[in-house]
């Protein structure tokens, strides 16, 4: 058999695959398509013809650009080929803006069965950005009268549409300014196109008489014994004709089936809700608990949902849930925190973005939920409803990665908004945007309301909502959602209706030393729930750099760098304040690569400072968002890792500062901190600290005995008054003599002092620098580095031995694995970097490498430290 398309090969095996999941005498009316492949895309001004033509038969389709479903017209542009050097230097100014300015269609055919009687098509968008006309068969379907909004979801009847061989075409027109529409406020210049086209999923649903909406798990824990949980399953289910229906709501979760009649009226629509007093076995014994990363396993469970009337399935749902529960709790300063099955956690977090043009994929999401639990972090903050899918959302879930979602900070500020705003309610104001937002944000939180992970709804950033919309929230919310909290803002705000926020948002966005975190007790020091901060430029290495930096351009520093840090028109749109801490610490760079060297170590030993500072003072913090956490664009700032994925120097910081057990540096009280964040007390861990002076001379050495309950830290040493820089070096081991993890400091006599009268939104600016410039005089050393090749299942494995036979300390070493060009081989997971070897110390660090992502040329392993020249060998 010859398909004619490939909607008619996915169509037979979603006919297999329902026929299959049927119980022994049904039979399945139900079927679900994504329209996602063959896809055309063509601007509107070159068209002559119609919507009644352009949807029909009759089109020619020749000179169109191939597109799929999701995308935005410029992500599909540049998908054939257009704009490819748009993001080196300023190039992404070039392209043409006005080109958008007109309306672009998309359009598709697909083949569908002959229907029965009782059957229904009904058509899904889940995202167009931001207008839109809807033809089908040559007929109006929906206009962008009614079809506008990017967080709107639609769902059309199009029986009487369709027939056997029909075409599809969606008109789709800019949103402008003053339109609430995906935002990317300052981080990065905005889309040419802001981001206009079918953004989201389109999905086709066949089905029989009735059809289910809005299936929903929610779950309680007995968080006293974590023994028991109790399942709720909610469904709403439609009647599509003008007759009556009687049918079965039949339920499957692994082990649980259940059964229950539901008569209809005719259109009518009506919610079901089963509990464990519907079904008894809703309660659940010795449940598999959701845990989030680093707490335990985040355990799954399926439930599939049919309806059936007169033994045929019209309809089925498909819900993957967790059993936990989320709560949240204020503290005697009214700081807000949250509980994951009763256990309080400390939200170690940084700031997603989606790419540009949303291109992202299910692949570098994966990759990019795999850093962010490599870096022992275990939530991820979504400024946005981001996601062209809900894909990313699974895979929090799978991963066991927490996610704070709501809207942007575009909405609240007028230079982006496009219109005035209100200084503390932000840019929806009137009744019909009021409307438009409440009516987004039900379709969201339906959407996205079964995933264990979100733990929050957050739909103000800067700024509370306006109380009219607030009330619009809350009561949706009461109906639809009451099993997570609401925040109403990320910035510490009290709402008439919601109460205290319970968060913080007072910066720093810029540079401040590492004892900032620990000093400061009015901004965004260690207390409390700080949801966006970080230390500001956080540069790339160079071989990202060389890719949008143009080779005339790299050095000295210039505008092309400036174009590559933020899109404030006010501040962080240079590399002048990390420049000026760079010269003051460690002195003027001779060249690139020295900059980059100190701005790795700038880079590292801040932003560690700023996690660790969080865990040190856990009695008194409840959260710390990272901003942020990867680029939408190849960028200088905000970023563990860059937009080609390759790890910063700071992402190797975050995963050594947030290990489970770790021992902790306090710049504010020069004083040796244990931390234990894992569900089990340790006893009979063992701390060695050794103190060296910038000579690599043994000042001290101190073990001690730590022991320390779960969700705890303590300090356990005091290092003596500084008379001038050192080294520190922590190890802790366990009960059996292995080590648990590490640690190494440079700390300066001379701390940070800062100008507190001055600090505003961006940064408290420092007066005084600590001084690293001695640094500049270690001497010269040579490592020892063998290599070992090793294949593990799926993976490539390279065990690197490092030994230092000097008598010195080696500082700073970053390892880098490289194919024939040069280039860093990407994904690469390293058990560490960047790290410091003391005299006669021997490490070994592992990198895993997926043998998909595994070059066929020589691979060559590089090493570099600040005392040690590079040294390459191929492995």
């Amino acid at each position: 058999m010859v398909f004619k398309s490939s909607y008619s090969a996915i169509y037979i095996l979603c006919c297999m695959l329902l026929l299959v999941s049927c119980g022994k005498n049904e039979k399945s009316e139900y079927k679900s398509i994504k329209l996602s492949e063959n896809w055309k895309l063509h601007p509107s001004d070159s068209i002559v013809r119609q919507g009644e033509i352009i949807a029909s038969q009759e089109q020619s389709v020749e000179g169109w650009f191939e597109a799929k479903v999701p995308s935005t017209v410029l992500g599909t542009l540049t998908a054939n080929g257009l704009y490819g050097d748009a993001f080196v230097g300023k190039n992404i100014t070039d392209i043409d803006k006005t080109q958008f300015d007109k309306s672009w269609w998309y359009r598709t055919e697909f083949d569908l069965p002959q229907l029965g009687d009782n059957q229904h098509v009904i058509i899904d968008f889940d995202g167009i950005s931001y207008y839109a006309n809807v033809w089908l068969n040559g007929k109006l379907v929906a206009s962008r009268d009614s079809l506008y909004g990017t967080y709107r979801r639609f769902s059309f009847d199009i029986t009487s549409f369709v027939t056997e061989k029909n075409t599809l075409a969606v008109e789709v027109f800019r949103g402008q300014a003053g339109d609430p529409n995906v935002g990317f406020a300052d981080w990065n210049p905005r889309p040419a196109d802001e981001n206009m086209g079918i953004f989201r999923e389109v999905t086709l649903k066949i089905t029989g008489s009735a059809k289910l909406n809005n299936t929903y798990v929610h779950t309680k824990v007995n968080t006293q014994t974590l023994d028991e949980a109790w399942v709720t399953v909610e469904t709403e289910v439609e009647n599509l004709t003008d007759a009556p229906v009687n049918g079965e709501l039949k339920g499957k979760i692994e082990s649980i089936s259940f059964t229950y009649p539901v008569s209809l009226q005719p259109n009518e629509k009506k919610k079901i809700v089963l509990t464990s007093e519907q079904v008894k076995d809703l309660h659940i014994k010795q449940p598999r608990l959701w845990w989030c990363n680093n707490m335990g396993n985040p355990e799954l469970y399926d439930l599939e949902l049919n309806f059936l009337t007169d033994n045929a399935v019209t309809y089925t749902d498909s819900v993957t849930f967790g059993i936990r529960q989320i709560e949240d709790f204020f503290d005697g300063d009214d700081r807000r925190g949250i509980k994951l099955n009763g256990k309080k956690v400390l939200l170690k977090s940084a700031g997603w973005t989606d790419d540009i043009f949303l291109r992202d994929t299910p692949e570098t999401n994966e990759l990019q939920v795999q850093y962010v639990k490599d870096m022992n972090m275990n939530m991820i903050r979504f400024e946005n409803f981001w996601g062209t899918s809900q894909n990313i959302y699974d895979l929090c879930d799978k991963y066991g990665l927490l996610a704070l979602v709501g809207w942007s900070c575009q909405w609240e500020w007028e230079a982006y908004y496009g219109k005035p705003c209100d200084e503390t309610y932000g840019c929806i104001l009137n009744d019909q945007e009021i409307d438009l937002i409440a009516e987004s944000f039900a379709d969201q939180v339906l959407w996205l309301r079964n995933h264990p992970s979100i733990i929050g709804w957050m739909p103000g950033s800067d700024m509370l909502p306006a109380p009219k919309l607030e009330e619009k929230y809350l009561a949706f919310l009461k109906e639809s959602d009451s099993s997570r909290p609401y925040i109403g803002a990320a910035k510490e705000r009290t709402s008439e209706l919601s109460g205290k926020t319970g968060t913080k948002m007072a910066g720093p966005y810029e540079y401040v030393g590492p004892n900032y975190w620990y000093i400061d007790t009015k901004f965004g020091g260690a207390f409390g729930f700080n949801t966006e901060t970080g230390i500001g430029a956080q540069l790339p290495v160079l071989e990202s750099i060389e890719k949008f930096i143009p080779k005339d351009k790299l050095w000295p520093l210039n505008d092309y760098w400036g174009f590559h840090c933020t899109a404030s028109a006010t501040a962080m749109n240079s590399l002048k304040v990390l420049t000026e801490v760079m010269d003051n610490k460690y002195g003027k760079a001779d060249n690139l690569e020295d900059y980059l060297l100190k701005a790795d170590l700038i880079n590292y030993d801040g932003t560690r400072a700023m996690f660790e500072a969080f865990r040190a003072n856990i009695d008194k913090t409840t959260g710390i968002v990272q901003w942020m956490l990867n680029s939408a664009w190849p960028s200088l700032y905000w970023q563990l890792y860059d937009y080609y994925k390759v790890p910063t120097a700071a992402y190797y910081s975050v995963k050594k500062a947030n290990q489970p057990i770790q021992l902790i540096y306090n710049y504010g009280t020069n004083a040796i901190h244990a931390v234990n964040e894992t569900m089990s007390d340790i006893k009979g861990h063992k701390a060695v600290i050794q103190v060296f002076d910038t000579k690599s001379k043994l000042l001290d050495k101190k073990e001690v005995e730590v022991t320390l309950t779960t969700n705890t830290a303590s300090e356990i040493f005091k290092l003596q008054e500084l008379t001038g820089n050192i080294f520190v070096d922590t190890k802790i081991f366990n009960e059996e003599g292995e080590l648990v993890a590490d640690n190494f400091y440079c700390i300066s006599a001379k701390q940070d002092e800062y100008d507190w009268d001055k600090t505003d939104w961006v940064h408290t600016s420092a007066k005084a620098y600590s001084d690293f410039k001695d640094l500049a005089q270690l001497p010269a050393i040579t490592l020892d580095v063998k290599c070992e090749k090793a294949e593990s299942g799926n993976d490539v494995v390279y065990s690197v031995t490092i030994k230092n036979t000097s008598s010195d300390i080696s500082f700073f070493n970053n390892l880098k694995l490289k194919d024939n060009n040069g280039d860093i081989i990407c994904p690469a997971f390293w058990s560490d970097n960047y790290i410091s070897i003391l005299p006669g110390e021997e490490k070994m660090l592992k990198c895993k490498i997926s043998k998909h992502d595994m070059p066929d040329s020589t691979v060559t392993l590089e090493v570099k430290g600040w005392n040690c020249s590079r040294m390459s060998m191929g492995v």
